[in-house]
């Protein structure tokens, strides 16, 4: 393993390791700082924040290897909840909206209270697609609205999702800070050397942090770890996936064959593919799952 490490200059995000590293310690929170700051593209405007305890977030192990890794707030009281989601769960929404809760019940105050509260962001880096979602956009603000009007009914609760598998720049795309924390999210683990567009001073701080050759023998160690967990969390996923997949191709193609029809089978399986695309998968893996020519896909 430490062998694979040193074959990569720069940490993987996606693990809980590299994720704390990065965005969740006092002595990098000026890269949380502007991260957020890039993602509310100065709707909001965090000054500084304080770290606060995340523990209270989750009482199972498995619960806090896989939401909330960060919990702050900034100079005005508001809170933030931040997650790097590595994969999907079947109540993800659900979980993701009970943590909220924490931050809200907490500022409950003894004595005499009138129920104001500070405002609360929940923002979740997704290494996943929401499987019931059709749409191209990667970034998904939720907020309390009034269904009749479709305006905002409460304002200071905000849920803003990210499904990274959806984020497609290069290099010579970036324009926004957005747009280069996000690629440099997405693509950390796989540079070897700082990209031409990401000359902004925080990066110089990015990837100081993220470079593996600095960690001491602890760190490297709670890294290797933590890639581990994260390989072999990834694995168990994707064969998952290829399995329900291939199951589920078999089983649409053998009934267009029971219906006699043969468009009925490229019929199931254009659906599959779809539903393939739709979770991210490459256009040459649907390929080969399906059937399908790779020209019969692009108009997905």
């Amino acid at each position: 393993m430490i062998g694979d490490i040193m074959r990569e200059r720069y940490i993987n995000p996606y693990t809980d390791f590299g994720f704390k590293k990065l965005f969740g310690t006092a002595m990098n929170k000026e890269l949380l700082i502007s991260f957020l700051n890039a993602l509310f593209s100065g709707r909001e405007v965090v000054r500084d924040i304080t770290y606060l305890n995340s523990e209270q977030l989750g009482s199972l192990e498995l619960d806090r290897k896989s939401v909330f890794d960060v919990y702050c707030e900034n100079e005005c009281g508001e809170k933030f909840l931040v997650e790097m989601q590595k994969g999907e769960q079947e109540f993800f929404k659900d979980r993701s909206i009970y943590y909220t809760t924490f931050p809200i019940r907490e500022q409950a105050r003894r004595g005499t209270w009138d129920y104001e509260l500070k405002a609360v962001y929940t923002v979740g880096i997704l290494n996943f697609t929401f499987s019931n979602s059709g749409r191209s956009d990667f970034k998904h603000e939720i907020k309390l609205l009034d269904t009749e009007t479709h305006e905002v009914f409460y304002d200071k609760l905000t849920f803003i999702y990210l499904e990274m598998p959806k984020f497609n720049k290069r290099e010579d795309q970036l324009v926004t800070m957005f747009d280069k924390w996000l690629f440099v999210l997405k693509n950390l683990s796989s540079l070897f050397e700082r990209p031409a567009a990401l000359q902004e001073r925080i990066f110089n701080r990015l990837f100081e942090a993220a470079e593996i050759a600095r960690f001491s023998p602890s760190e490297l160690s709670n890294y290797e770890e933590s890639l581990k967990n994260f390989r072999d969390m990834y694995s168990v996923i994707t064969t998952a996936e290829k399995k329900g997949h291939a199951e589920g191709l078999a089983e649409g193609l053998e009934k267009g064959r029971s219906e006699g029809l043969a468009e009925g089978a490229a019929r199931k399986a254009m659906e599959i593919a779809t539903s393939l695309k739709a979770a991210g998968l490459p256009v040459s893996e649907i390929a080969k799952l399906t059937g399908l020519a790779p020209e019969q896909l692009q108009s997905l």
